[in-house]
């Protein structure tokens, strides 16, 4: 019997609400001496940390700076080595667009191209509506090669998802897409045989969008990248006995959570509209996931003022989440985003939690003080059954 296996066991369904909060890209490194974290002025966010357990989350392991994929399957309770995911399958469902079994998925972006360099892989953050208006251009010239129809559909700012759908199309594929900016652009590459067709026609694409693009000031590149097929992964309420929802405003985040068989609920662009649909929803399920992502797109800009703005405008909001009256709420990030470093990165992420059945250990809500916690440091993949133990929805192991 695997570990889902023996929680599947041991689960079982109670009126207790768990929420867990992830601040996207969350944690820091110091700047002039100061993580994000620490230099922010949060004190309902420190209140509820002085009441609640803290400690460290490795999303991966140590030393694995994680996709946003993975990191948030591995919150959700998955072993993100196990089941591995491509984020096109994950843009796509956030989309709600339909995939097939045999269809390939790809997360997109608009990037700028400039002396055979891409210069800016986000485009600037082209805005949503510029973006709709470039993904419909490039639909009607570029809907299919070969035998291979191509479906685009836009997503947020400067994001697109391209669906490939023909016959004997594999995703054993290397990503188009140098992952840093001032380099050449790169090609996908087939890893395996059976793998070569879509490999071929992926590249059409590429080519013939580039073409198609010329002359566009910011958007005249796309960089391709988590192509997948749809898996065979287990739903949260089969293994946790969970009611779960999610409540997120970007596609890809949406898209992960309805592939593990949460409810997509519906609900605006600000953090005051995700708390609305929180307590509108608040007795319909037992378990949230409320996603915040600002924090990560300004660690990704090195932007250290506006992502502790963010954390300061999240601190604001508390005091709203907090007397819903959930009976354990967890506060942590997916993976950290350090504005120094402008990226992802490999530094475990501070965590939180809040329940009656936790150590309160007295401290400030910041990476220093996490590392001092009663939680120690754990891997992100045991959060969630700390959540069910800490709502008595895990039954005792063995005798």
């Amino acid at each position: 019997m695997d570990y889902l296996e023996h929680i599947r066991a041991l689960s079982e369904e109670n009126s207790a609400r768990i929420l867990l909060i992830v601040l996207d890209g969350l944690g820091g490194l110091p700047l002039e001496g100061k993580t994000e974290l620490e230099s922010a002025l949060k004190p309902n966010l420190d209140t509820l940390s002085k009441d609640s357990a803290l400690g460290l989350a490795d999303p991966i392991a140590p030393g694995f700076t994680p996709g946003s994929g993975p990191a948030h399957l591995s919150l959700f309770g998955y072993d993100p080595f196990r089941y591995s995911i491509g984020r096109g399958i994950l843009e796509a469902l956030g989309i709600d667009l339909e995939v097939g079994g045999m269809d390939i998925a790809v997360r997109g972006n608009y990037a700028t191209l400039k002396d055979g360099l891409i210069t800016d892989r986000r485009a600037g953050r082209i805005s949503t509506e510029e973006n709709s208006r470039i993904t419909e251009f490039l639909s009607q010239r570029i809907n299919k090669i070969e035998d291979t129809e191509i479906i685009l559909k836009p997503g947020k700012e400067h994001r697109f998802v391209a669906i490939f759908r023909g016959s004997g199309l594999y995703d054993n594929l290397t990503d188009a897409d140098p992952q840093k900016e001032n380099s050449e652009p790169v090609l996908t590459s087939a890893l395996d045989e059976r793998s070569r067709k879509a490999c071929r026609i992926i590249n059409t694409f590429i080519e013939k969008a580039r073409e198609a693009l010329y002359g566009e000031p910011k958007a005249n590149y796309v960089l391709l990248r988590g192509f997948s097929r749809y898996p065979d992964i287990p739903r949260m309420h089969d293994i946790y006995r969970l009611k779960p929802a999610c409540i997120a405003t970007y596609p890809m985040y949406r898209g992960l959570a309805r592939l593990v068989g949460m409810s997509i609920l519906d609900t605006g662009t600000t953090l005051s509209d995700e708390i609305d649909t929180l307590r509108e929803n608040f007795s319909r399920y037992d378990f949230f996931f409320l996603h915040i992502k600002k924090t990560d797109s300004y660690g990704e800009d090195g932007n250290f003022a506006e992502k502790i703005k963010v954390i300061e405008s999240f601190d604001r909001n508390l005091p709203d989440i907090i007397k819903m009256g959930f009976d354990v709420i967890a506060i942590t990030g997916d993976h950290s985003t350090p504005a120094l470093m402008k990226s992802h990165s490999w530094h475990p992420n501070p965590l939180l939690i809040h329940s009656r059945f936790e150590f309160r250990d007295n401290l400030p809500f910041d990476e220093k003080n996490c590392r001092k916690g009663s939680l120690g440091r754990i891997s992100s993949v045991s959060i969630l059954p700390l959540l069910m133990a800490n709502s008595s929805k895990l039954k005792k192991y063995g005798a």
